[in-house]
């Protein structure tokens, strides 16, 4: 076990420094700061969409992953540029994979939002 805080010390370090992370990507990165927007904004939406708990979180939740991977991204885009700034395939490929999992991301919200959107508006759905 390599050494350092155990315990609830550890468990606040780490938050600690999960709150950094989420406050450099909200520094640095436009499209989280829209994504963080798009979640407060969508909040209330949810919460006039949603008939039970399972709806509330299945549209929150959407968002909230959308994040999750915008994180992601952003970390992987940081790394390949910190390796260097001359370019590689590799490392052109990481980063398009890493902006394909925010697509694709992006897509499941539309399809979750859509569904329950047309759900409740009483439209067949399938």
């Amino acid at each position: 076990m390599k050494p350092g805080h155990r315990g609830l010390i550890r468990i606040f370090k780490a938050a600690g420094y999960s709150w950094q992370g989420i406050q450099a990507c909200y520094k640095n990165e436009a499209a989280f700061r829209q994504e963080l927007l798009l979640l407060l904004v969508l909040t209330p939406a949810a919460m006039w969409l949603s008939n039970e708990a399972i709806e509330f979180i299945l549209l929150i939740g959407s968002v909230i992953l959308l994040l999750v991977v915008e994180l992601l991204n952003t970390a992987i885009e940081m790394v390949v540029d910190r390796h260097g700034q001359e370019w590689h395939e590799l490392s052109g490929l990481a980063k398009d994979m890493g902006s394909a999992a925010v697509f694709v991301m992006m897509g499941l919200c539309l399809l979750v939002w859509g569904t329950l959107t047309l759900s409740h508006l009483h439209w067949s759905v399938f």
